[in-house]
């Protein structure tokens, strides 16, 4: 059975709370529905999918060291408005880059979140 989308990444963390705000803040996206798990954490919504979970650095399986994980470079989301969004971290006093994808018509924005996660955004620009 092949894979039809990616669910969603999660984030360990020291600061739920700190970690939350700066993916609604920075990023827009909601704090939603989060099952009663045994664990604190946090569920974050991008439109109807909960895309980044948070969750404490230690307690849970994927929330804390061992052989169950491993090394993760980015993750990377598509958006709408380079400017707009550019503004908002400028706004907010985020460190972040720029870079346009050559042959593609793709331009980028890189952010890491407190927890040094990078955060890749991909705007596709119209044909010309």
């Amino acid at each position: 059975m092949p894979l039809t989308q990616l669910n969603h990444v999660t984030v360990r963390t020291d600061d739920l709370e700190g970690t939350r705000d700066f993916y609604s803040e920075a990023l827009g996206l909601k704090e939603g529905f989060r099952p009663p798990l045994a664990f604190p954490g946090y569920w974050l919504y991008c439109g109807e999918q909960a895309v980044v979970h948070l969750v404490p650095r230690s307690g849970q399986i994927g929330a804390g060291p061992g052989d169950t994980t491993g090394n993760f470079d980015h993750v990377a989301f598509t958006a709408e408005d380079f400017e707009g969004m550019r503004a908002r971290f400028a706004r907010l006093g985020l460190d972040y880059r720029e870079n346009e994808v050559p042959g593609i018509r793709l331009r980028q924005l890189f952010v890491q979140d407190p927890n040094k996660v990078m955060i890749e955004i991909n705007f596709p620009q119209p044909q010309a």
